[in-house]
């Protein structure tokens, strides 16, 4: 057991909820005792009691009572080698900030009772230089490859996450999808929620609903024909102006135009055959502001299977000029 600290928050942790910052800083500690522990009042920032949603700053003390030892920490090295080089393969960018991944289809973010590897598994895999393994700040789905923002320390988790509430970042994504879409630049809007009695992650779907509905959710899509195989195929850019689940997946099935190799979302139109084997959505580049300051612009190059699609259909990859133009200044 410790004895009674006082330990000052520290600019790297940010602004954040003094029980959030007491499960990071003590990991040994569920959060069922850190509430006790706050709500008996033996955890006081600068002397006074506080409530477990209180948020604590950088340069404030925070009074810490006597706990018990952290169990040992694992030897360096504990991730299986091969483990580390997968993860460490992945890295499409890294500063002392951020780390953004190019992830491949087929793994999970994060994992679940049938779930056992995935990223947030391997990210001890990341540390590089830091202390700490860092931090997952949005999702991408299982199906989805392409770019996946990690935080290196909780200031920048704060502030990323922060962004992708706010809907300060841009995101654009590549698809191909089912038949030829029209208008070929559009924007869909609809109103969503999750299937009600599916419990398992894997399963989950969305589904149409009204405003009314419990747990509807306001979804606006904007989309840009690239490119199309006669009446077979399209290659689409995609930019999700909301971040529900599995949005682009639901609007393009619901337009018709279901993305091609989507076990769950589809439409009347056939996909295929040469196309059917994996989803072929890709989080192709993302904008976002930079916990340091400036602005961060990542691509993510295609995934194998990717590029053997867009060699069946005879697309050509290239950077478009700016698809979504004609919304400019609408988000």
């Amino acid at each position: 057991m410790r004895s009674v600290e006082t330990v000052e928050v520290s600019a790297d942790d940010g602004v954040a909820r003094i029980d959030r910052w007491l499960r990071r800083r003590y990991p040994q500690l569920s959060q069922g005792q850190v509430e006790k522990l706050i709500r008996t009042g033996q955890v006081r920032v600068d002397g006074a009691r506080v409530k477990a949603s209180d948020r604590v700053s950088p340069g404030q003390s925070v009074r810490i009572p006597p706990l018990p030892d952290a169990p040992p920490r694992p030897p360096p090295g504990a991730l299986p080698k091969k483990d580390e080089d997968f993860i460490r393969s992945l890295v499409i960018h890294r500063d002392d900030d951020v780390i953004v991944l190019n992830k491949p289809h087929g793994i999970a973010v994060q994992g679940g009772a049938k779930t056992t590897r995935h990223i947030d598994g391997l990210l001890d895999g990341l540390k590089f230089d830091a202390e700490k393994k860092p931090k997952l700040v949005h999702r991408l789905d299982r199906d989805t490859s392409g770019c996946l923002v990690l935080a290196r320390h909780p200031r920048a988790a704060a502030f990323l996450g922060e962004a992708f509430r706010d809907r300060d970042t841009d995101k654009i994504y590549w698809a191909i999808v089912t038949g030829a879409p029209r208008p070929k630049v559009g924007e869909l809007r609809s109103w969503m929620r999750k299937a009600p009695g599916v419990r398992d992650a894997d399963r989950e779907m969305m589904v149409r609903a009204v405003q009314t509905d419990e747990g509807a959710v306001h979804a606006v899509t904007q989309y840009a024909v690239l490119s199309e195989a006669g009446q077979r195929a399209s290659w689409l850019a995609l930019r999700p102006v909301t971040g529900r689940t599995h949005q682009l997946r639901f609007h393009m099935a619901e337009m018709g135009h279901a993305i091609a190799g989507d076990p769950k979302y589809k439409s009347d139109r056939p996909t295929p055959n040469d196309l059917s084997g994996a989803l072929l959505l890709h989080a192709r580049a993302l904008r976002l502001p930079h916990p340091s300051g400036g602005e961060l612009n990542v691509t993510a190059a295609l995934p194998p299977h990717m590029k053997r699609a867009f060699d069946l259909l005879g697309f050509e990859e290239r950077e478009a000029r700016d698809p979504f133009e004609p919304f400019a200044g609408t988000r």
